[in-house]
């Protein structure tokens, strides 16, 4: 029923504002009964509709089944009663999750076949917003619950995405708080042979912590991105920020690059931000030499040191936001809370680790706490010998 290339060739036509409706109006040109895009806020809390002739509500994502299918990354498939069948679909573009689409499909058309057709038209439609993104606003204003704060709206432009797969590994990450986040980020470039992460927290509060992040992160890619090896990434992105700030403000930083043949991690620890690893049912924090923060003095060296990750080890990399959280008596989160935490969410992929953890930290900080946060979960599958 649903003809692909069709599908195709309407989408890659559409102006970029337009991806919802032409969508809808081709599928219900091929006998689909309804159609609906819901995208992820920017809090990973809800699923906002997007397109449509007449838009509901939000739908939470802890309790329904676009969310359902949005947490799980797999097909829901309902049947209502009406002898229809309601299949939603993950939107997901290389493992960055966007949000769902739901056909409401006639019941002699929703076999296995159909539903197959349908994820990849998900597939396609989220490309297709991703590029679409360079010339609308209109899929991140359907992702804003409320309003960003300016420091929040810089941020969020500065990242690389919410989560990443390949056959070596899988990443999730998550800020908080969502719609007012300042100076905590991440960043993640992978190439043919290795993927580099890196966890910031930037001094400072409001835009001077966006904005030294922005700096910081920036010079970093600058530097990745000729070629220069990981400490001196470092030591690039310390000039940039003290020729800026002049050691009044700095930024503490998390730098790591995972080969992928040998699992040997090069990491340059410039700050606050821990590592925590998940190797069968144990879970321990792995401790490497603290070395300056980045911008602090003029002219500082930094030496990378090397630890190995296993297929099938976890990585959490959490910011002083998080793991220093303190509750409404003082109480540290601290270390035991973060080794449950790790723990109870083992059964969870990579993509959702962040957001559990950092649900547990908001539960246990202060109302009025104003620090933010960051939490980022790798999996680890490496790449078998030749």
């Amino acid at each position: 029923m649903i003809d692909y290339p069709t599908v195709e060739r309407m989408l890659r036509s559409a102006d970029p504002e337009a991806l919802p409706e032409v969508l809808r109006a081709v599928l219900l040109a091929m006998g689909v009964e309804d159609v609906e895009v819901h995208l992820a806020d920017y809090g990973l809390r809800v699923l906002a509709p997007v397109g449509g002739p007449a838009p509901a509500g939000t739908l939470p994502i802890h309790a329904s089944i676009e969310g359902k299918a949005f947490a799980s990354q797999q097909p829901q498939v309902r049947r209502p009663g009406d002898g229809s069948t309601v299949v939603t679909v993950p939107v997901t573009v290389r493992g960055d999750r966007h949000g769902t689409l739901t056909a409401r499909l006639p019941a002699d058309a929703a076999g296995s076949a159909e539903v197959e057709v349908l994820q990849a038209v998900a597939r396609l439609l989220g490309h297709e917003i991703v590029v679409a993104e360079r010339d609308t606003d209109r899929y991140q204003q359907a992702r804003r619950a409320s309003r960003l704060t300016l420091a929040a709206e810089t941020q969020w432009q500065l990242l690389p995405g919410r989560s990443s797969r390949r056959r070596e590994y899988a990443l999730g990450a998550q800020l908080e708080p969502a719609y007012a986040i300042r100076g905590d980020g991440y960043d993640w470039a992978a190439t043919a042979t290795d993927l580099t992460l890196t966890v910031v927290n930037g001094m400072g509060e409001g835009t001077t912590a966006a904005l030294l992040t922005s700096l910081a992160v920036n010079a970093l890619r600058n530097a990745r991105r000729a070629g220069i090896d990981l400490a001196d990434q470092a030591v690039l992105a310390d000039q940039a920020v003290y020729a800026q700030h002049r050691g009044e403000l700095y930024i503490s930083a998390l730098l790591m690059s995972f080969a992928y043949d040998s699992g040997l991690v090069s990491v340059v620890d410039a700050g606050s931000p821990q590592i925590w690893r998940r190797r069968g049912r144990v879970v321990e924090r792995i401790t490497v030499e603290p070395q300056l923060p980045l911008g602090m003095f003029e002219e500082t060296a930094y030496t990378p040191q090397t630890f190995q990750v296993l297929p099938g080890d976890r990585l959490v990399i959490v910011s002083d936001g998080a793991h220093d959280a303190r509750s409404p008596g003082g109480e540290v989160y601290g270390t035991a809370a973060l080794q449950r935490g790790i723990s109870a969410s083992s059964l969870l992929p990579a993509e959702a680790v962040p957001t559990a953890i950092l649900r547990e930290v908001s539960s246990h900080r202060s109302a009025d706490a104003d620090d933010d946060a960051v939490v980022v979960c790798m999996d680890w599958y490496g790449r078998p010998a030749e």
